[in-house]
């Protein structure tokens, strides 16, 4: 009894474990056939170089692919216009704008006082004149017009006062004297302005003074005399090292009463125009003495 005859013959497969090398039909002595296996080997040694010529081409592709990542991110966002590339973080960038230097404080020095220049004989040493004082031959105030009349300087202050006036000012040490007469249609007024050496000195012959303490009127140059025997208005004021007085009369010889508010008015301007003057010498004396 034989067994195999009548199933089909199997088939031989080189990438197949265990399956039947195919022998020659042609004898049965056992002798392989020699043609058969170099042909199948053959067809095995084809199929290697396909595979290794395909995984090459892929491997070359994938390095390919890798150099063109690379390419790409070198010349992203970080790379503008060919720029170089090793800038800081845009963190640590500086900003847009320019910072101002800073610099330590500093504070300017106050302005001088210009009552300090007039108030001592040290520091108040401009030019002191009748006419530094009332320049010029006529005065404005406002929409009034005064005429300048004499003027007169003296050392000797007690001369130039009347009733209680000289001895205050020769017992304070009163050292000039300086009048000046203006007028204007029927009204006549003299400013005596007595220098002292210190602003306490000027203080204290100004307390010292009363009503009756009045300067002596000054006639000349176009002013007629006035206040010789009438009653007229008086006024005394200091400022620094000075002290100043006022005495306003009518220069037809009659008594000024409290209704002649024209002799109180032309009485406020000189005595404003007199403090302005003696004040802008300390202000000139301060301005210079700043920018030196």
């Amino acid at each position: 009894m034989s067994y195999g005859q009548g199933g089909p013959q199997s088939q031989w497969d080189p990438w197949k474990p265990n399956s039947q090398q195919p022998w020659s039909s042609g004898g049965d002595d056992g002798t392989p056939d020699w043609a058969a296996l170099a042909e199948a080997s053959e067809t095995r040694n084809k199929r290697r170089r396909v595979l290794f010529i395909g995984g090459g081409a892929l491997a070359t592709i994938a390095v390919g692919t890798a150099v063109a990542m690379a390419v790409v991110s070198a010349n992203g966002d970080n790379d503008a216009s060919g720029n170089p590339t090793n800038l800081p973080a845009s963190a640590s960038l500086p900003s847009g704008s320019a910072t101002a230097p800073s610099f330590a404080p500093t504070s300017a020095p106050p302005p001088l006082d210009p009552k300090d220049f007039i108030s001592s004989v040290k520091k108040d040493t401009a030019p002191l004149s009748p006419e530094t004082l009332f320049p010029g031959t006529q005065l404005t105030m406002g929409s009034t017009v005064y005429k300048k009349g004499a003027t007169a300087d003296t050392k000797n202050c007690a001369s130039a006062a009347d009733a209680t006036l000289p001895k205050i000012l020769t017992a304070n040490g009163c050292t000039r004297l300086i009048r000046t007469s203006y007028t204007k249609p029927g009204i006549a007024i003299t400013v005596g302005v007595a220098v002292f050496d210190t602003q306490a000195q000027a203080a204290k012959a100004k307390a010292q003074t009363d009503d009756r303490s009045i300067v002596r009127s000054l006639a000349g140059k176009g002013v007629k005399p006035f206040c010789d025997g009438a009653v007229c208005f008086s006024t005394r004021n200091t400022v620094g090292r000075y002290a100043y007085f006022t005495i306003t009369g009518f220069t037809n010889g009659k008594n000024v009463t409290k209704k002649d508010t024209q002799a109180f008015s032309v009485s406020d301007d000189l005595q404003e125009f007199t403090f302005r003057q003696i004040y802008r010498r300390g202000e000139a004396q301060a301005s210079a003495a700043a920018n030196r």
